[in-house]
């Protein structure tokens, strides 16, 4: 019997709930160090400054953090000069003005707009007014003012020494990401292999929907990709691996439009499959000795190296694409053209340009 409605719904949750238990996993370690630095926060302003119940320093230490490596350092001084900033304005004026609904918009008018004369980003900004609506909305405390202040000054400081503190994971991991991806490459092409051969169209059109759902593998490319260069923005210890990964985000743009490309491939299977159009077996062929070189593109990645192993088995393969025959079925030439689109977007990923990538290619027959 076929899936119903139903049963592809929990197929579907099933599936996402796995990614967001793996997305979980990926941010054990800022979760961790935002606990960490909130706990860390009270204890300097509760225990070593004896401030009661500072609760403004574990705030701006867990939003300065965040759970993003992006732009670290700059997001930590901005919410702690936000932070501050709200608080001191928002003490001062409630001792001068009392609390109220009209007191509780003036103060928040003049946080915001000390905010943007000090030309703050949008963060700063947030946080001057966010902070100072929790101080007007609170019993006053005029004693308080100082140390409301210095509370937050202490959980940013806390979040800047907390901020150079990161892990060597996410630096492995743009490279363990773009060989899931390049594998997951592999087994299309072996897939659609089968296809060609079978022409069966139930299993086609089972993978043109695998295909589809790829997107995703490439956004954790690009996201892995760009945290990876985050973390040696934001701590000194790391700035060392900055080639490295500098090099490893260059290959990402390759990797998708191989990606891309894999997919066009599956499609125009799927469709011959469903049109019961005959291809040619020599491209299943050249599509698993394709699917092999790409494996050897998969584990240089994973073993942190540029894929120049993997440079001759794919101009093998994309020098046979120039002696095989040629169909007249318009999806088989399309899935030809296509198996020399993703050799040459491969061997951009081995290091070479894509002019070199596409020269390296010979003429089609």
């Amino acid at each position: 019997m076929d899936a119903g409605p139903l049963d592809r719904l929990r197929a579907t949750w099933r599936t996402s709930w796995r990614e967001r238990v793996a997305r979980l996993a990926g941010k054990r370690w800022q979760i961790l160090q935002c606990a960490l630095a909130a706990g860390v926060a009270w204890f300097v302003a509760a225990d070593l400054l004896d401030h009661p119940t500072p609760f403004f320093a574990p705030i701006a230490a867990v939003v300065s953090l965040g759970t993003s490596y992006g732009q670290r350092l700059r997001r930590v001084a901005e919410v702690t000069i936000g932070v501050a900033l709200g608080v001191f304005i928002a003490d001062l004026l409630v001792v001068w003005l009392g609390s109220g609904a009209w007191q509780l918009a003036v103060i928040v008018v003049l946080a915001m707009s000390t905010a943007f004369l000090l030309d703050g980003g949008q963060l700063l900004v947030t946080q001057a007014a966010v902070q100072s609506i929790v101080v007007a909305s609170l019993v006053p405390d005029p004693g308080a003012a100082f140390t409301r202040w210095t509370d937050a000054l202490v959980g940013g400081a806390v979040a800047l020494v907390a901020a150079t503190a990161v892990p060597a994971a996410p630096l492995r991991r743009p490279r363990e990401q773009a060989a899931v991806v390049v594998r997951k490459i592999s087994e299309l092409l072996r897939a659609a292999a089968d296809v060609m051969e079978s022409g069966e169209a139930d299993p086609a059109l089972e993978l043109l929907e695998d295909a589809r759902a790829t997107d995703h593998l490439v956004r954790e490319l690009q996201d892995a990709a760009a945290e990876g260069l985050a973390v040696v923005a934001s701590s000194p210890f790391r700035v060392r691996h900055k080639p490295g990964l500098r090099r490893m985000a260059d290959l990402v743009d390759p990797i998708d439009r191989a990606l891309r490309s894999t997919r066009v491939l599956v499609r125009h299977v799927a469709v011959a499959a469903y049109r019961q159009r005959p291809v040619p077996a020599s491209y299943a062929l050249l599509s698993r000795e394709l699917a092999e070189a790409n494996d050897i593109v998969a584990a240089e990645l994973e073993a942190d190296r540029m894929a120049s192993a993997a440079r001759g088995p794919l101009l093998a393969v994309g020098s046979a694409t120039g002696m095989v025959e040629r169909s007249d079925v318009l999806s088989a030439e399309v899935v030809l053209a296509q198996l020399r689109s993703i050799v040459a977007d491969l061997l951009m990923v081995t290091g070479l340009d894509s002019l070199e990538a596409t020269d390296a290619l010979p003429p089609p027959p």
